[in-house]
Order: structure tokens, then sequence, then C-alpha cells
């Protein structure tokens, strides 16, 4: 048995986005039913849904940036019931039985997790639909508990990816005190980094090329900023930073950064550019064993340590709160990068939009 459920999608890639009704399934034995309140918007939205990636299939109803209230539970269902605020992120299922999968890293499910949306889904191989939409229907081991203040669940929204996105590299590569930690890019994956980065008590430098942004990312917890284009302030830090996270979803020179590595230190790449890095210059590697390594999301386990870390030191995304119909003017605006720092839907307006 499935039930309809109106949701808001793309039918093909050159379509703007708008009202459709898609199915979701009842709740099996392990399930957990959720009316979604608050969906963020992620970049990856765009892609799939404009077709970038490849891979669409269509109608694609993107999101998987969800928080919402449980509203039934499957007859085995032990961690959640009826009322309960949750999140559900990037992933919905993953085959459960690989190695990654019993080290709960469900991200690098040796045979494929199961996206939130554009799927496949687990056993069917159905395409999977996401948080644009009025309802959800998840696995149990794939839902998360929200511990938040309930009135910032909005903001807490964005921490299912881009929260998780940045907290996965900070905390596999140890950032906490003693450690110089760089963040390159401040967009909605870089402002959190730098709010988790400052709260595992890491000296912590945001690289922009942007000047303006530069009382923004103090005010979100930078102990310094540098201006990546000005070769000044990218000399002072040289071999100098145990880690960088980079964020920047573009082609760019990434020797620059490397260079600002001490002996041993990582950079990791969370951005997804739609084409190629230039390759990097092995010597700047080399001469000083420095590490170039990437990192996807996280895995429920650590995804709930991220949202039990950010709830106690009331760290949330900053946001701006869209209705549903607004949607294709977001994706927009997001290209321009005109937003501080993450668009996030209230999906109440999902009943009311024309």
């Amino acid at each position: 048995m499935r039930t309809a459920t109106l949701a808001y999608g793309a039918t093909s890639s050159t379509a703007p986005l708008g009202p459709l009704t898609i199915e979701r399934r009842a709740p099996g034995d392990l399930d957990v039913a959720i009316d979604i309140l608050y969906c963020g918007v992620c970049h990856s939205d765009l892609h799939t849904a404009r077709g970038e990636w490849g891979g669409t299939q269509y109608p694609s109803v993107p999101g998987h940036e969800i928080v919402g209230r449980v509203t039934a539970t499957g007859a085995l269902v032990s961690k959640f019931q009826v009322g309960d605020l949750v999140g559900v992120g990037c992933m919905v299922d993953s085959c459960q039985h690989c190695q990654p999968c019993g080290d709960g890293l469900e991200q690098y499910c040796e045979n494929g997790f199961t996206g939130t949306y554009n799927g496949p889904e687990q056993g069917t191989g159905a395409n999977t639909f996401g948080g644009y939409s009025a309802q959800i229907v998840v696995r149990e081991n794939f839902v998360l508990k929200i511990t938040h203040d309930a009135g910032s669940l909005a903001a807490v929204a964005p921490l299912l990816c881009a929260g998780i996105t940045t907290y996965s590299p900070l905390r596999q590569w140890s950032a906490g005190p003693g450690k110089k930690v760089g963040i390159v890019g401040l967009g909605g994956l870089g402002h959190m980094g730098v709010k988790i980065a400052r709260a595992m008590g890491a000296h912590v430098v945001l690289f922009t090329t942007s000047a303006d942004k530069r009382d923004d990312a103090l005010r979100l917890g930078a102990h310094e900023v540098v201006v990546s284009k000005n070769a000044d302030e990218m000399a002072a830090h040289a071999n100098s930073f145990d880690l960088i996270v980079n964020t920047v979803a573009a082609p760019h020179n990434l020797d620059a950064f490397l260079a600002l590595l001490t002996l041993d230190g990582t950079m990791t790449l969370v951005g997804a550019p739609g084409s190629p890095h230039p390759a990097p210059n092995v010597f700047s590697l080399i001469m000083k064993r420095r590490r170039l390594a990437g990192s996807l999301i996280g895995g429920i386990r650590e995804t709930q340590e991220m949202l039990d870390f950010c709830a106690q030191h009331g760290i949330v995304s900053d946001i701006e709160t869209i209705r549903m119909d607004e949607i294709n003017d977001a994706y927009e605006r997001m290209l321009k990068s005109d937003v501080r720092y993450r668009f996030v839907i209230d999906m109440g307006t999902l009943q009311t939009t024309p």
C-alpha cells in the first residue's frame, strides 16, 4: 500500500520545479513515518534537478536536509515514538552487511548507499524522493534524534548535510586545541566548518576571495581571515596548518593551499566542482609529506554525534527561510552566492502553494 503525497520537484532537466504528487510506501515494521517541517536547500539539489551530474531520474524531488515530526512507527521500531522531533540526512538506507556499513560508515557502502533522493531504493531499485515534500518514510536506522530547542528547528536542518560534511573531516583529522585549521570558502559548508572547528577548540583561519566577508567570518568564530587573492596574506601562513578543509565547489589552484600545510599536514576536499581541479604539483606534496584527501558526508553514528555536539554547543546554521514556491528563485540566487548562508524551506507553505 502506498500513499499519495504532495511534493515539489522537476519533471526534466530544463523544467522549473513545481507541484507534484508522489507516492510514499506505508511504514513497514522497521520504518518511521515523518511529517516534514523544514528542508534545507543544498547545491546538490540544484545539480540533481538540472541533471548536471548525470543519472537523474525524473520526476526528481530533491531535499536531504530534513527536520520533521514522527507520525507513525513500525511494529519493531524501538528508537522513536510518535511526536519525536527527528532528522533525515543524505542517506535513507545501505546494504547493511559490507564492512563499511558494519563500521558505521554507510556513506562508503561497498554496494552503494541509497540517497534520500535519486535512489535507487535497496531491493526494489525504485527511485527515491527527497524532502521537498509533505511526508517521508525512512528506515529506523537512518533516522536521527533532534535535541536542539524546538524554536531553532529550521536552522538545524542544514546540519544534516552542511554540518556533517564539515564535522566529519574535522573529527577524522583531530581538529582541536593546539591545532591550526583552515576553512576555504564561506558558504553553506564553510560557515558551518568555521563554527564547528571553533567549538572543537582549534585555531581557525577562514580563507575567502571576498574581503567583504571578513567581519562575518570573525562573527562566526574565525580567529583570523585571509583573502586568498592576496599573496602577502597567504605567504604569512606558509607551512603552518595541520588541517585545511576546502569547501569550494569550483575548480581552483590547490597548490596555493597545499603550500600552507605543515609537515604531515592534510587538506581534505569536501566541495564537488562540476569539472576537475588543476592537478597539484607533486612537489607540493612530497617535500613536506603532505596529504591531499577527500571526505563524503558522514555515517549515521557520526551524524548523530555531530547533532548532539552542535546541540551541546548551541550551533545551528545561519539561514534564510523561504516558501516552497520561492525555490526556483532561490536556485538562481545560490548560483550568484546570494545567500548567507543556507536557504531552508518552511514545508508548511507546501500545502498553500498554488
